[in-house]
């Protein structure tokens, strides 16, 4: 029996990018794409719909993790066994989908998530000075936890399996913005993590919440506060 496939697009406002992501992804995977609208107030929605994919619009924004696990909780009631994230500016390599997914469905390995890392190939991915230390920071702690070497612990290109959907759809997703405390929590859920090298573009001129000092200070505070709040709980 073929397996169900969902490719999950979190959008704000990519009016400029969704169409031409949406059809690089069909030409590379058969699967169902669905683009989760965050309350934007541009062309988003229409233009996802005429490049053939369904639409999920939020009445407002809510934020990355709540766009997400929206389309979380769209899987695991439509019953598909695998998903993969991907982000809907074009950073994220639509040929690296099935890379992922053969990692994923590993019969000898197994995991249950596998991480698209920018930085395994060595193709020299562009970042802001305070994001890329900030991406140091987190990839040793996240790494120093998990007991296995995580390279890019804020990759939002992921693919995962029918128990990390269910997971995600659930109450313990961070609605915030998971990065390297959401892979913490996988950890200590007894969940398999594995990492695989991608392809990703850097958009230097675009806007970021890691733009600018006050952005990136209060989001390396927020998630060391997250962090810390994962080892807290009881497993």
């Amino acid at each position: 029996m073929a397996k169900k496939i969902l490719i999950i697009i979190p959008c704000y406002n990519e009016e400029e990018n969704i169409l031409k992501v949406i059809s690089e992804i069909q030409k590379n995977s058969a699967a169902d794409i669905l683009v989760v609208n965050d309350g934007s107030d541009d062309k988003t929605s229409e233009l996802a719909m005429a490049g053939g994919a369904k639409v999920l619009r939020l009445p407002f924004n809510l934020g990355y993790g709540a766009c997400l696990q929206t389309g979380f909780i769209y899987a695991q009631r439509e019953g598909y066994d695998f998903v993969v994230q991907m982000d809907g500016d074009g950073q994220h390599n639509p040929k690296d989908i099935n890379t992922l997914l053969s990692m994923l469905m590993d019969d000898i390995d197994h995991p249950d998530i596998v991480i698209g890392s920018r930085f395994l190939q060595g193709k020299g991915y562009q970042t802001p000075c305070a994001r890329w230390l900030g991406m140091i920071i987190f990839n040793t702690i996240t790494s120093f936890i998990l007991h296995q070497k995580i390279t890019d612990s804020t990759s939002g290109f992921q693919a995962m399996n029918r128990k990390i959907i269910e997971f995600y759809a659930s109450i313990h997703y961070p609605s915030d913005y998971p990065d390297a405390d959401i892979l913490i929590l996988l950890h200590r859920m007894r969940f398999k993590i594995r990492e695989i090298g991608v392809t990703m573009y850097s958009f230097p001129d675009k806007k970021s919440m890691h733009q600018g000092i006050i952005k990136p200070m209060y989001y390396v505070f927020k998630m060391f506060l997250s962090i810390l709040t994962t080892l807290l709980r009881k497993k």
